[in-house]
């Protein structure tokens, strides 16, 4: 969550815990040997002929049924990734940002965007923050609980934060019956023996995380996900993932990002609950298009543990254990 300082200026956690992705694209020790990005045999026009490639290669798929589909149960946590390596020349904050990757738009924004990032420790504005959805590709790296499901004709990918979830069509073509784009856009897929391979557009602009750089309205994807097993019992979900983008890259991007599982969440009985922003964000719009929050006791603060608009009526508190809110003379009603 953010947090701000006394001049009112927003500091981030989520910075400060992510960091060490861009120093080494891992997420602490014992998760396995260095990602290494893939890239595929050859540049391709497009990701449609991508895929299509690959599909013909594995000579149109390997038909799976519900007892022989690849099982990825229980709980994962992001492992790290490789894709900051593609627009900073150095590890951590203090690297500059890679020329002759991004478009000459795309490349002037980003610097702006880094420049936040590293001068002021922060990016002005956060799509998070701003209770807008992770989207697509921000999903592949968010440090939270995600959950894979795999059937014979679906696939269903969720991340616990915002209750993201990502629907991979095995099997079809692409459907776009809305005739616009969204936050996940749409995906198809095929299984390969034991890997699956998506292809993903109509895609709304997003980014890859606050302190990478935009994407646009035809940013699209091929991915290849399988899971790997190392010396010492581990196991990893990697993602290698070629992205294009004709308005923000100068030619396709490529990298790798990896799964682990949450033995230590499953040990102690996570549950995924619901994640709900809008209705308790104090997040709000500053007049330069930043982002700011409103602190406990600030006029317009929004306290999410309590609140009832109905305070007449007993059992109404959003938090009967926590319940700093509501008069203390209503407590036992929620008992």
């Amino acid at each position: 969550m953010p947090l701000r300082d006394t001049r009112g200026r927003m500091l981030f956690a989520a910075v400060i815990l992510a960091a060490p992705t861009m120093a080494s694209a891992q997420f602490g020790d014992g998760y396995g040997p260095p990602l290494v990005p893939e890239p595929p045999p050859m540049e391709f026009e497009s990701s449609e002929a991508h895929y299509r490639y690959l599909l013909e290669k594995a000579n149109g798929g390997t038909k799976h049924t519900i007892e022989t589909v690849p099982r990825w149960d229980g709980l994962w946590q992001t492992a790290g990734n490789t894709v900051m390596s593609n627009f900073v020349d150095a590890p951590g904050f203090t690297g500059k940002v890679r020329e002759g990757v991004l478009t000459p738009e795309y490349e002037a924004a980003y610097k702006e965007r880094w420049r936040e990032q590293t001068e002021l420790g922060q990016v002005q504005y956060d799509r998070l923050s701003h209770c807008e959805p992770q989207g697509y590709p921000r999903f592949l790296l968010e440090p939270y609980t995600h959950e894979f499901i795999n059937l014979p004709h679906q696939v269903y990918q969720i991340n616990d934060f915002a209750n993201s979830i990502r629907r991979i069509y095995i099997d079809q073509e692409h459907k776009n019956i809305f005739g616009t784009h969204s936050w996940y856009g749409d995906t198809i897929g095929f299984w390969d023996g034991d890997k699956l391979i998506t292809h993903t557009v109509d895609l709304l602009p997003a980014d890859f995380t606050r302190w990478a750089p935009m994407t646009s309205n035809q940013f699209e994807s091929v991915e290849i996900w399988e899971l790997k097993k190392y010396p010492g019992g581990i196991e990893r979900l990697e993602v290698q993932v070629t992205f294009y983008d004709k308005y923000a890259f100068v030619k396709p991007i490529h990298a790798v990002y990896a799964f682990r599982r949450a033995t230590a969440l499953e040990e102690a009985g996570y549950r995924v609950q619901h994640w709900e922003c809008e209705l308790t964000s104090n997040v709000y719009l500053e007049a330069d298009g930043s982002t700011n929050m409103r602190l406990p006791g600030e006029e317009g603060f929004k306290d999410a543990r309590g609140t009832t608009m109905f305070p007449h009526l007993p059992g109404q508190s959003r938090d009967p254990i926590y319940n700093t809110t509501l008069p203390t003379d209503r407590r036992d009603n929620d008992e």
